[in-house]
């Protein structure tokens, strides 16, 4: 939707203002979005949404198995 009208406007954030005001966010948000949306395209560098959710995945995998960890060794020490 921001590139069709973009060049409605003098620039790009003039753009996202009237864009955002119509669909009820900030054009902070949406630039945000937009830039997002780049970067899962592959158009703009950076860590795409499937990867963020991943990592996410990842590291909470990483502290229940830390945890898990813990109570093995503190059980172990228990009966040494």
């Amino acid at each position: 939707m921001l590139y069709e009208h973009q060049r409605e406007y003098e620039s790009q954030w003039a753009a996202l203002e009237s864009i955002a005001s119509k669909i009820g966010c900030t054009a902070e948000t949406l630039r945000k979005w937009v830039r997002q949306s780049e970067t899962d395209q592959g158009i703009r560098a950076g860590m795409s949404t499937s990867d963020r959710e991943r990592l996410k995945q990842l590291e909470r995998e990483n502290r229940e198995l830390k945890q898990a960890n813990e109570i093995v060794n503190s059980g172990v020490k228990m009966y040494h």
